[in-house]
Order: C-alpha cells, then sequence, then structure tokens
C-alpha cells in the first residue's frame, strides 16, 4: 500500500526502477517543485484539490479539509499504468484531469511552516513519471469562497497519456489490470467509495464502474458453464 513512510524512505521511488526510460530523476522532481512554486499566484494559504486517490489517502499534514469545485476540467483515466496498478503486458489506467466540464473534489490547505517538506513528498508521489502537469487554479468552496489551488492535470505529450477514456474502453481494462499497488479495479472502486462519502456523484466514474462490473459477471458466467457436467 502506499504510504507515507514508502515515499519518505524511498521505497516508493525505488519501486520505479524497473522503468527507467519513464521514471524522472530525483533533481527533475525538486526543479519541478520549485518551478512550481515560484509560479505561486497568491502568497495566501496553499490549497491542495484532490480529485482521486489523495481524497482517501492523501498522505500530507494539512491543516483544513474541505469540500471544492473546480470548473473547467473533468476526470478522466487518461493515463496508462504500468507499474503501480497494472504491468508492462496489461497496463491499467490511473485518474487526471483534461479540460472541459466541472469537477467535485477536496481541498486541503497545507501549513506554512511544512509547505515544502509536505509537497517534497507529494511531487515523489504525483511526479515520478512526469505524467502529470502541476497546475494553479482557482477553486470554489462550499462556503462561495475562491482562492488559488494546487492540482494536477495530465501531461497529453507523455507517452503514458492515453486519449480514448470511454467508459467502455477502460471499464475491461481496469477490471483485469494489477499492479505493485494493487488491482486498478479497487481502485476505481475504493474512488467511487470515497466521492460517495463526500456526497459527490461523478457519472464518469459511476460508468466505468459499471463496465467493469459487467466484465466480472461475464467472468463469472463463464466459469459457471465451464464448470457444467456435459449433457447427456
Amino acid at each position: 500500500m502506499l504510504s507515507r513512510e514508502s515515499v519518505k524512505s524511498g521505497e516508493f521511488y525505488s519501486s520505479f526502477s524497473s522503468a527507467p526510460a519513464i521514471r524522472w530523476s530525483q533533481k527533475k522532481i525538486k526543479e519541478s517543485l520549485l518551478s512550481t512554486l515560484e509560479s505561486r499566484p497568491s502568497p495566501g494559504p496553499v490549497w491542495l484539490f484532490a480529485y482521486g486517490s489523495l481524497i482517501w489517502n492523501p498522505l500530507l499534514r494539512f491543516e483544513e479539509r474541505r469540500l471544492a469545485s473546480l470548473a473547467g476540467f473533468r476526470r478522466s483515466f487518461c493515463l496508462s499504468s504500468i507499474l503501480g496498478r497494472g504491468d508492462p503486458e496489461t497496463p491499467g489506467r490511473m485518474l487526471s484531469l483534461e479540460p472541459g466540464g466541472m469537477t467535485r473534489g477536496v481541498c486541503y490547505r497545507l501549513s506554512d511552516e511544512c509547505l515544502v517538506e509536505e509537497l517534497e513528498l507529494l511531487w515523489v508521489r504525483e511526479m515520478i513519471t512526469g505524467a502529470y502537469v502541476p497546475t494553479w487554479v482557482s477553486l470554489a468552496l462550499d462556503a462561495e469562497d475562491s482562492v488559488w489551488g494546487l492540482t494536477f492535470v495530465a501531461n497529453t505529450s507523455h507517452v503514458l497519456y492515453v486519449a480514448d477514456v470511454d467508459p467502455v474502453t477502460v471499464g475491461p481494462i481496469a477490471a483485469v489490470a494489477k499492479g505493485a499497488l494493487g488491482s486498478n479495479s479497487e481502485y476505481v472502486c475504493d474512488l467511487q467509495k470515497a466521492l460517495l462519502a463526500c456526497n459527490i456523484v461523478d457519472p464518469y466514474v459511476d460508468e466505468v464502474v459499471t463496465a467493469m462490473s459487467v466484465v466480472g459477471q461475464r467472468q463469472a458466467l463463464g466459469q459457471s458453464k465451464s464448470g457444467l457436467p456435459d449433457a447427456a
């Protein structure tokens, strides 16, 4: 399981050693973080917008957690996973953000006192392959406040980016893929549960879950038929 300890110890980073072609160097990860901080649009608190696994497994220390809306972006299973939730032979699909629509999620207000330390952990976790683009965005909080926040959107020029994100395509892929961090289907179902716990409904995620379940039903039916005795 991905944990704060595995990221801090370097275990998580080392787990990508089998894919040197896509793993960023630690220097490049740090440069990306510093560059993003330099472009910080406001001297106020740093908020982090979570739309995927950061909702149920943030790993970070934070001062405040609130629901938020991000206009202009939608959830998209557009990143191929060849290690964490899949392998090179059976890649899985991981979540990102792509332009269009609106996304409801969770945002965390980070402490200025340990900001760099927490963001360093976040960068190793999210930017280990450079498949995301760290982006400052305007977030609407539930109390109708507007704050600047940091989130990660899809790097559409990355080798792991996949354009076909239709649930009918993603569902069968996620239903069978497995990697070092577990099954892809578990990731998708955990996402749906985390959203529902926040009273957030994302039809796209629900459609992917439905497409996965269809594959599971077909597999169960096939196993059932294969266990039937031959007709007399």
